[in-house]
């Protein structure tokens, strides 16, 4: 079983379009979606549109939970905030109805997958050995996905050690013997300071995982977003992956 693994799309039309192409050329059998497929970016309804069609799993992220209602919009602030609202005004009812579906955690194949982390699904970074051994330790299976933070990570707990970190483009792990969590990073959104696309590559029978980045047109991601008024902060960050 082969999976590719997105997550923090972020309404960036042109970066998913990037990463899915990338992945039709590895041809996985399933693709896998953990969450906050909007936020932030101009182009909601089609990225829902995409994931829905595209994705054999997808969790909601707090982004996505905002924007459909469940988590009240004063919970963000800034920029996050005024995004989240022109989202809301902006989604369309087939978009609304697929986000209305979906939960921020959920398991495929057993491997457990949370947006944020076990010890809280919605909201926590997993950002420190602290916070990745508790969400492995609580998910209590070999493999563990996460995504929020949008950082590319590779973590393994071997007894009670705790390695790993930060996975950048080309980065190959072995999960034999290991329990492991892993971040695909972020499609729309990067936060490492590399501003390509991300994405994950597992190959569940060969028990190995593939971090991936991949170019898409920054420049025209970065005007829809001002023609749509959004902050210009949201558009200015993408150059820099951060």
């Amino acid at each position: 079983m082969r999976v590719a693994v997105v997550s923090d799309i972020h309404s960036n039309l042109h970066a998913l379009e990037a990463v899915l192409a990338a992945i039709d050329a590895e041809a996985p059998d399933e693709l896998w979606c953990l969450g906050d497929i909007v936020g932030y970016g101009a182009r909601p309804n089609e990225c829902c549109a995409t994931i829905a069609e595209r994705a054999d799993v997808c969790l909601a992220g707090n982004h996505d939970l905002a924007v459909r209602g469940t988590i009240d919009l004063a919970e963000f602030g800034g920029e996050a905030g005024v995004a989240a609202r022109w989202t809301r005004d902006v989604l369309g009812p087939e978009a609304q109805e697929f986000l209305d579906r979906l939960e921020p955690q959920g398991a495929a194949h057993g491997v457990a997958l949370y947006h944020g982390s076990a010890r809280d699904p919605i909201w926590e970074y997993v950002l420190s050995d602290e916070a990745a051994f508790v969400t492995i330790a609580l998910a209590n299976v070999p493999l563990v996905l996460v995504g929020h933070s949008h950082v590319a990570l590779q973590i393994a707990l071997s007894g009670e050690e705790v390695s790993g970190g930060a996975a950048p483009d080309g980065t190959e792990l072995e999960l034999d013997g290991v329990q492991a969590l892993l971040n695909p990073g972020s499609v729309g959104q990067p936060r490492d300071s590399d501003r390509r696309a991300a994405y994950l590559l597992l190959d569940l029978d060969a028990r190995r995982a593939s971090f991936r980045r991949v170019e898409y047109d920054v420049a025209r991601t970065q005007q829809e977003m001002r023609e749509a008024g959004l902050p210009e902060l949201l558009a200015a960050r993408l150059e820099l992956g951060l």
